[in-house]
């Protein structure tokens, strides 16, 4: 065993301090659990570790690595390197030698500087790994010095583990540099090592052959107890058939029994294994009690934080377990909800309409089988009880609006929009047609099942619901009830609950499966959701104005600051400031880091105050903005008269009297309520015959024209209804009667 050791301080700076290692032996089941890995080895494969053209390292991919494993060393962990490379970094240098040699030869046989085409010859990959592992570790050492943290190398070859006492002072070496605050980056000595051979090898816990660095990492991991095995190559992980082929799907979980299903392909372009060995030697560590997880290190949009993110728990890659769930995963679900969607969308509205009202029957008939469920439920719930509980009233009231949507719903699919006659026996319909699969992800209120499922089969759409876990009892049942109704027109499956442990992040990267997101519950949800959705589109709410303000300034000012319809000045109402919502704007526009100039009046209110604008007429094109205070409305409006360029603006207000004022006073080209400015634009207002050709299925799909431009509202005129009025011990009841529109009616 080569060592070499950098001294150094010993300090560690803790940001999540672990407890002493878990027992070990037995692998972590779910993904959930990686989050109490302590001893970490992060093997790097040599398409991660190496240039795309061979010769030399990709440095940049390297220290988004480094920064990773410092990271976790940091909180406390145990982190221990198998790295590649040393062949690829030792090519490089000998390489250089030998062009330089070249040169100065031929520079002195000639006598001239005009040299000849010079070609390096073949070279031999032990000498290469001689040359480059001291330039190597120099540069790990390097990297890890900017986060204060030693290494240390470890050369070894097979024998290292097969000689019992070499095995002893293998594992004695790396427990000392471990409790040292040291990561050992090791590597097999290529340099003496001899070429790898067929051997019985990988059949059981006691016999691996060190032949690369995949059983390599494998053995470390058994040798020392590691709790996971992070296994980076250049494939997001392992596939069902050989990456690239067109029906290839990655494996999220793989199991011990499902090697027989699996079609490896070719190595990568580098290195002396395959899938085919990552697998193989995934398994052998797994058996002994280590957990791996193989993925991608080469992705740029990944790289940085794909260690990080598979000790989060997060779905990266392939997860290897010995314990394998009882029912299917959430890609095979939304597979067998889209197929079941599909012939959901095909049925006759009645069709639809009897699986609608058979769900509502069951709902009064199980009613025992569901409030049984929930008291369950209730009886271990810490919080948002009321949300959570449920009763014969409320069962009631969700059946008789099930039976409502059910007779209310039976012209939504298929309904003709338009029909238009393109030539001579050549016509054109527009129809209407379900979206395709929705996930819909909710909290507490288990009512919203039977609620969105009822939604989802009236519009034919495939459904994916993911409920709150304090809910758990009671989301089963109703969704066992939802599929019988469903079954009584064979398509039980177009309806399916997410009940293994997926996080809302996870689900939200279904882009290629789920066609759109509603979050149903608190804003905050609606904001996470919005933000972890990658390419699919939400259906989202905010609870309040005051969301809707931060929302509207942002938009204004920082969607594209350099435009001419971007927010310049934003006038605050005086008894605005000093409230939560003044400062959730300010803590806003810092956030977005939007450069604050005061007006005379608003500095005027502070004892340390930004810098003062020079011209309240100022249009900055940048993050910038100036804040002043106005007394009213008419202030306001005076102020507007006065600085504005009558371009665009916008009042942000719950009072519909002062709205409506504001918006016949102000003299602009755009007047707007509660909206952003960023909408004057002539693109925005639907001016030109075709504004592009839309591929997503909400809510306009094909070419889009005036149509595609339009959506809806609801307007709703009372007199002081409140729902309390229509309850059981209320003195109304719903009519929901249709009134005729005379045709060309405009509001």
């Amino acid at each position: 065993i080569a060592s070499m050791l950098r001294p150094c301080g010993q300090q560690r700076f803790l940001n999540q301090p672990f407890s002493l290692p878990r027992p070990h032996g037995k692998s972590f089941a779910h993904r959930g659990e990686l989050k109490q890995a302590k001893r970490i080895v992060v093997k790097l494969g040599s398409a991660v570790v190496t240039r795309g053209d061979e010769c030399g390292l990709a440095l940049g991919r390297l220290a988004s690595i480094v920064e990773q494993v410092a990271m976790l060393q940091n909180q406390g962990r145990e982190m221990m390197i198998v790295t590649s490379g040393a062949v690829a970094f030792g090519r490089q240098r000998l390489r250089h030698e030998i062009l330089l040699s070249q040169s100065v030869r031929q520079a002195l046989h000639s006598g001239q500087n005009q040299l000849k085409e010079m070609s390096v010859p073949v070279l031999e990959a032990r000498a290469c790994a001689a040359a480059g592992q001291s330039g190597l570790m120099a540069l790990y050492e390097a990297m890890f010095t900017q986060y204060s943290i030693c290494t240390a190398q470890i050369l070894v070859t097979n024998l290292d583990f097969h000689d019992e006492q070499k095995r002893r002072n293998l594992n004695s070496t790396l427990q000392e540099l471990m409790r040292m605050n040291i990561i050992p980056i090791i590597n097999t000595n290529d340099a003496v090592v001899p070429p790898p051979v067929p051997s019985s090898d990988l059949q059981g816990v006691n016999v691996i052959s060190i032949k690369d660095n995949d059983s390599l990492a494998a053995r470390l991991a058994v040798e020392m107890k590691v709790d996971l095995l992070v296994a980076l190559s250049d494939v997001q992980g392992l596939y069902d058939s050989p990456p690239g082929t067109d029906d290839a799907k990655l494996i999220d979980m793989f199991y011990p029994g499902d090697q027989q299903s699996i079609t490896y392909g070719t190595k990568s372009r580098v290195g002396i294994g395959g899938m085919e060995a990552k697998v193989k030697a995934a398994l052998w560590a797994l058996q002994g009690g280590t957990s791996v997880v193989i993925a991608n290190g080469t992705d740029p949009k990944v790289t940085g934080h794909v260690i990080t993110d598979i000790v989060e728990g997060k779905k990266v890659g392939t997860f290897f377990s010995e314990v394998k769930p009882a029912g299917p995963t959430v890609e095979q679900q939304t597979e067998m909800a889209r197929h079941a969607g599909r012939a959901l969308s095909s049925l006759l509205p009645e069709q639809r309409g009897e699986i609608i009202c058979c769900l509502a029957e069951l709902l009064t008939e199980k009613k025992d089988e569901i409030l049984s469920a929930n008291k369950r439920d209730m009886e271990l719930a810490t919080a948002l009880i009321d949300r959570l509980s449920l009763s014969t009233a409320k069962l009631n009231s969700l059946a008789i609006g099930l039976r409502q949507l059910s007779v209310s719903s039976r012209d939504s699919v298929g309904r003709v929009l338009r029909r238009t006659r393109v030539a001579n026996n050549l016509e054109l319909e527009q129809i209407t047609v379900p979206i395709g699969v929705l996930l819909v992800i909710f909290e507490s209120r288990p009512d919203c099942l039977p609620q969105v499922s009822a939604l989802a089969i009236a519009s034919g759409n495939a459904l994916l619901l993911k409920g709150g876990k304090e809910a758990a009892n009671t989301n089963k049942i109703l969704h066992q009830l939802t599929q019988e109704a469903l079954s009584i027109h064979g398509v039980s499956d177009a309806v399916q609950l997410v009940s293994t442990r997926e996080e809302v992040e996870d689900l939200c990267r279904l882009d290629k499966m789920v066609d759109l997101i509603i979050p149903r519950g608190s804003s905050q949800l609606v904001r996470e959701i919005q933000k972890a959705a990658k390419g699919i589109p939400v259906l989202g709410h905010s609870e309040a104005i005051d969301i809707a303000v931060s929302v509207i300034i942002r938009d204004s000012k920082c969607d594209y600051p350099a435009a001419c319809n971007a927010m310049e000045t934003l006038l605050i109402h005086k008894d605005l400031l000093r409230t939560p919502l003044f400062d959730q704007i300010v803590d806003m526009l810092r956030a977005e880091n939007v450069k604050i100039h005061a007006g005379p009046r608003f500095a005027s209110y502070l004892t340390f105050s930004p810098s003062e604008v020079k011209s309240l007429r100022t249009e900055y094109g940048d993050l910038e903005c100036c804040v002043e205070v106005v007394d009213s409305m008419e202030e306001a409006v005076d102020h507007i008269h006065k600085y504005g360029s009558s371009h665009t603006d916008v009042i942000v207000t719950e009072n519909e009297e002062t709205a409506e004022q504001f918006l016949q006073q102000v003299d602009s080209a755009c007047v707007f309520w509660n909206s952003s400015s960023r909408f004057a634009d002539g693109y925005r207002f639907g001016l030109g015959a075709e504004v592009g050709i839309s591929t997503a299925r909400i809510h306009a799909r094909g070419p889009v024209g005036l149509e595609g431009l339009l959506t809806t509202k609801w307007i709703l005129r009372g007199e002081g209804h409140t729902v309390a009025d229509f309850s059981e011990q209320g003195n109304m009841k719903y009519l929901h009667e249709n009134i005729p529109v005379p045709q060309g009616s405009f509001m």
